[in-house]
């Protein structure tokens, strides 16, 4: 993973070195997986022979080879492109943290299938480049064909919270049932685990909760929870809380 934006910006910048702009950044990424490239053309020409380790080029040579995706922080739009940019000149398979502005490149994204992990939705606008943030946004990135998750960026909004969030989006526009996707199956597709978790099908984890209503209505509470099959919690009205 690695950012783009503000982070990478304020961190470099308070050391004065590069990378202190965006371009920095850029140059940085370019740079490293341009390296990895070499790295490997040396690895594939030694015929076996021990070549110099480098660690950083390995795990790099992982992604340019999609056995491992690159997971890209970044919000802003300008950002995005740059990922969507640097995606396309390596090849390597994408996927967006966060994606604040994603839904002003949608058909971008939708082109070219990059996942967006969308949030988190409820906390203040802490920086600059996330005044534009929307909480239509997954709604009009589902709605484009963009694969959506939502997430809530834990701590930074407590993980409790998640499924506040996927019911706001639903009131400001996101099907129902994407948007459900969008905290279940979309996530495990990400993380490449949708074999084990993520729907409940035969063959898969026997992970199941039960509700006392609607998820998505916020009076709704959990009641009863298994993990491969083992009830492993179950609420408890007369205590006023749940039980192992």
């Amino acid at each position: 993973k690695s950012a783009l934006g503000e982070n990478p910006k304020r961190v470099y910048g308070e050391q004065k070195k590069t990378p202190s702009t965006r371009l920095g950044v850029a140059l940085v990424l370019r740079t490293a997986f341009e390296a990895a490239r070499s790295y490997r053309a040396r690895r594939d020409a030694s015929d076996g022979k021990p070549v110099d380790t480098d660690l950083v080029s390995e795990i790099l040579v992982k992604v340019l080879d999609r056995e491992i995706p690159w997971r890209q922080h970044c919000h802003r739009a300008d950002d995005i492109a740059t990922a969507v940019r640097l995606a396309d000149e390596f090849g390597y398979e994408l996927v967006l943290d966060h994606g604040t502005e994603a839904y002003l490149l949608a058909d971008v994204l939708a082109e070219r299938q990059v996942p967006v992990l969308y949030g988190p939705l409820i906390v203040s606008r802490s920086k600059v480049e996330v005044r534009d943030r929307s909480l239509a946004a997954p709604g009009i990135l589902d709605r484009a064909g963009v694969p959506v998750s939502i997430i809530t960026d834990h701590p930074v909004v407590p993980i409790e919270y998640l499924i506040t969030q996927v019911a706001l989006a639903v009131r400001e526009g996101m099907d129902r049932d994407a948007a459900l996707r969008s905290v279940t199956l979309n996530p495990a597709t990400v993380l490449g685990v949708d074999d084990r978790v993520g729907s409940i099908e035969e063959g898969k984890d026997a992970d199941v909760v039960l509700w006392s209503g609607d998820p998505l209505d916020l009076q709704s509470r959990v009641l009863r929870t298994w993990v491969d099959g083992t009830e492993v919690w179950t609420w408890d009205a007369g205590a006023g809380a749940g039980r192992v």
